[in-house]
C-alpha cells in the first residue's frame, strides 16, 4: 500500500454544463487582470518561460528534494571524531583508514611527533578478552611469536596496521600485569580500547573462565638485545615489492626507500607491508622512522622474497 503522502486525491464529479461555463469565464477574467497588473508590461507567460529555462524561480529559495516517503531528508551527522587526547581513558574516535604514511612529522604527546592513536605516556581503559592465538601469528604477518605473549588490537586502535609490533603493558584491576606484543587485529565487535589477548597472556591476569575483564594499558618501549629485520613479500622483484620491518622496539611510523632525488615514503597496507607498486627503491637503501621521530638507515638488503634478513640497527629505548 502506498504511503499517505502518495495517495491521490479523488476527483469530484461535475454538476452539468453550468460549472464548465462559469469556470471558463472566470479564467478569462483572471488572465485579463494579470496582464494588466503585471509590472513593466511583462505577462505571467513570459515569467513562466524564464523560470522553466533556468529551472529555479529567482524569487524562490532552493530546497532539498523530498525523499520517496515525501519527507525532506535531514543531513546525516558526521561520524568522524578527533584522535584520542591524552587522558585516563580512550575515546570512541574512528581511525584513519588512509594507508599513506605522513610525510611530515606531526606534534603529539609524550615526545612522540609521529604517534598515531596510541601514544606514549598515556593510559587507556578498556576490556581484555582472550582467544586461541595459535603460534602467535596474525594480521601483522610477522610469523610465529616465541612465548605467545601476544594480543590482537581493536580495529580503531589498530589503525591500518600502525599498531603492529607495539609492546603494550596490560594491567588488571587486581594489580596483575602482563606485557604483550601486538601481532593481530580484533575486528568488530571489539570496541576501541579493547585487547583480545592470547590465552597464555590472559592467564597472567585472570582465569580463562572469567572471559572478559576490565583493564588499563599503555605503550612500552622495552629493553631488547635484538635488532630490526627486513622481509620482502612473496612476488617482490625490482619492478614491484612489498617491504616489512620486524622486531622494532617502538611502533613504526614510516618506511621510505632511497631514490635519485631523496627519500620516498611507501604506503602501508592493513596487512603490514609497505608497497612500492612501480619498483622504486626495491633492493636499495631503506629509512625507518619510529613514532618518536628517530630514523634508521639500512643498506644492503637484497630483494629476497620471504627471507627474514637481520640488520645491525635498533631504535632507542624511551
Amino acid at each position: 500500500m502506498a504511503s499517505p503522502s502518495h495517495r491521490r486525491r479523488p476527483r469530484r464529479k461535475g454538476r452539468g454544463a453550468l460549472v464548465p461555463a462559469v469556470a471558463v469565464a472566470a479564467a478569462g477574467l483572471l488572465v485579463s487582470l494579470v496582464v494588466v497588473l503585471a509590472p513593466d508590461g511583462e505577462s505571467d507567460t513570459v515569467r513562466a518561460t524564464a523560470t522553466s529555462a533556468t529551472g529555479v524561480d529567482a524569487g524562490a529559495r532552493p530546497s532539498v528534494p523530498p525523499t520517496a516517503t515525501g519527507r525532506t531528508p535531514k543531513a546525516k551527522p558526521s561520524t568522524a571524531s578527533p584522535a584520542p587526547k591524552p587522558s585516563a581513558t580512550t575515546t570512541t574516535a574512528r581511525p584513519s583508514r588512509s594507508g599513506t604514511p605522513t610525510a611530515a612529522l606531526r606534534p603529539a604527546s609524550g615526545g612522540a611527533p609521529s604517534a598515531g592513536r596510541i601514544r606514549p605516556g598515556t593510559t587507556y581503559s578498556g576490556v581484555a578478552t582472550h582467544y586461541d592465538a595459535g603460534d602467535g601469528d596474525g594480521a601483522c604477518l610477522y610469523g610465529p611469536s616465541p612465548g605467545r605473549m601476544t594480543a590482537a588490537m581493536n580495529t580503531a586502535d589498530y589503525e591500518t596496521s600502525r599498531a603492529c609490533g607495539a609492546y603494550v603493558l596490560v594491567r588488571a584491576a587486581g594489580g596483575a600485569s602482563v606485557t604483550v606484543r601486538i601481532t593481530n587485529e580484533c575486528p568488530s565487535p571489539c570496541a576501541p580500547g579493547q585487547l583480545d589477548l592470547s590465552r597464555e597472556a590472559f592467564a597472567e591476569l585472570a582465569g580463562l573462565s572469567a572471559g572478559r575483564i576490565p583493564v588499563t594499558w599503555s605503550l612500552l618501549s622495552p629493553g631488547t638485545s635484538g635488532t630490526v629485520s627486513i622481509r620482502y613479500k612473496t612476488g617482490s622483484s625490482s619492478h614491484w615489492c612489498g617491504i616489512q620491518a620486524i622486531g622494532h622496539r617502538n611502533p613504526l611510523a614510516r618506511l621510505e626507500v632511497g631514490t635519485g632525488s631523496g627519500w620516498r615514503p611507501l604506503a602501508r597496507t592493513e596487512y603490514n607491508y609497505f608497497l612500492s607498486p612501480d619498483g622504486t627503491g626495491c633492493g636499495g637503501a631503506l629509512r625507518l622512522t619510529d613514532i618518536y621521530g628517530e630514523q634508521l638507515t639500512v643498506d644492503g638488503i637484497a630483494v629476497r622474497p620471504d627471507a627474514v634478513q637481520p640488520t645491525r640497527v635498533q631504535f632507542a629505548r624511551h
